[in-house]
Order: C-alpha cells, then structure tokens, then sequence
C-alpha cells in the first residue's frame, strides 16, 4: 500500500512541475509539440531512476559513512551530469536509432533541476533504495505526464486566433498555472 501511495502522490499531487516547481524550463522550452514531449519524458524517465539509485548509494555508502553528507549537492550534481554523459556514450555506441531519438533531450536533463530535486527528495524523505526508485519512476511519469499534457494543447492553440501578446510562453504560463489548479483537485485522494 506505501508505494500505491507513492506513485498517486508523485505523479498527481505533488507532481513535479505542477505542485513543486521543479523542471520549468525543460517543460515550457520543450512543450511545442507533443513528439519532442514524449521523446523528453522517455528521456527524464530512464535518467531520473538511474540517478536516483546511483544517488542513494551514493549518499548512503559513501556521503553518510564518510561524515561528509554536506557534500550532498555539489555530488549529486556531478554523478547525474555523469551519468548523462555515459548514458550518451553508451546509447551512441550500442543504439544508433535510439540515441538519434533521445540526441538532442540527453544533454539538456543534465541541466533540469527537478533530476536533482528528486535525488535530494528521495535523501529527505528517508525512503529506502526500493521507495527511491519507485519515487523517482513515478516523479519522472508525473512530469512526462504534465509535459505531454501542455504540449497537446499548444499544438491545439497552433489551431485557434491568438492575440499577438499572448502567443508563446504567456499563453503557456496560463495554460501551466490552469493545469496547476487542476492537479491541485487531486489532493483529496491521498491523506
């Protein structure tokens, strides 16, 4: 029952984006069309769990049995930029086709905070490794969901007569602070 609770809290009431803020500027710069949002989830997906196991023992086996858990940050950091920057390597040697997919997202999720929130998340929360990890799964379905969410209708409002002012990122802020609202009518479901 705790990791059902886990999973409905991180995807829709603590989403990521919606609720705590975190990742705004890949969710806004890469929500113009709904296939980049998607390849962009994948993408966050697969590095968030990586980086949030890698993390934890990290911050576990080394960082806390070192006395040197102030080091947190600038570790963490440097381990999912790291982390980015093999999973490039590998994906360039091993799969061609899926590195050309996910080319362009690889380097910008080194420089999305919410990779790094979740990894100081999971530490604070105290969960342990198998919580971690579907914590961080579930952080990154949240934001993939959010991010697809916005992407569909943005490309719907590519559609429609929009006053001059108001097309491209004020109309998105309004759409993200409506979709805000709306996840906020989640909270309910879980105490």
């Amino acid at each position: 029952m705790e990791y059902i609770l886990i999973i409905i809290s991180a995807i829709l009431i603590n989403n990521v984006v919606l609720a705590q803020f975190l990742g705004v500027c890949p969710f806004l710069g890469v929500s113009n069309k709904v296939s980049t949002a998607v390849g962009m989830a994948g993408a966050v997906t697969f590095v968030l769990v990586l980086a949030t196991t890698v993390t934890y023992l990290i911050q576990t086996y080394v960082l806390d049995k070192l006395g040197i858990a102030f080091m947190q940050t600038i570790t963490f950091i440097l381990v999912i930029a790291f982390l980015v920057q093999m999973v490039e390597i590998i994906l360039k040697k091993i799969s061609q086709p899926l590195y050309q997919a996910l080319g362009i997202f690889l380097p910008l999720i080194t420089t999305n905070c919410a990779v790094l929130g979740v990894a100081i998340l999971v530490i604070k929360k105290n969960y342990n490794l198998l919580e971690g990890v579907v914590f961080g799964a579930s952080t990154a379905i949240g934001f993939g969901l959010a991010l697809i969410i916005l992407a569909g209708i943005r490309e719907q409002l590519e559609l429609v007569d929009v006053p001059k002012g108001m097309k491209g990122v004020p109309l998105s802020l309004i759409i993200a602070g409506i979709l805000a609202l709306a996840f906020m009518g989640f909270t309910g479901i879980v105490k």
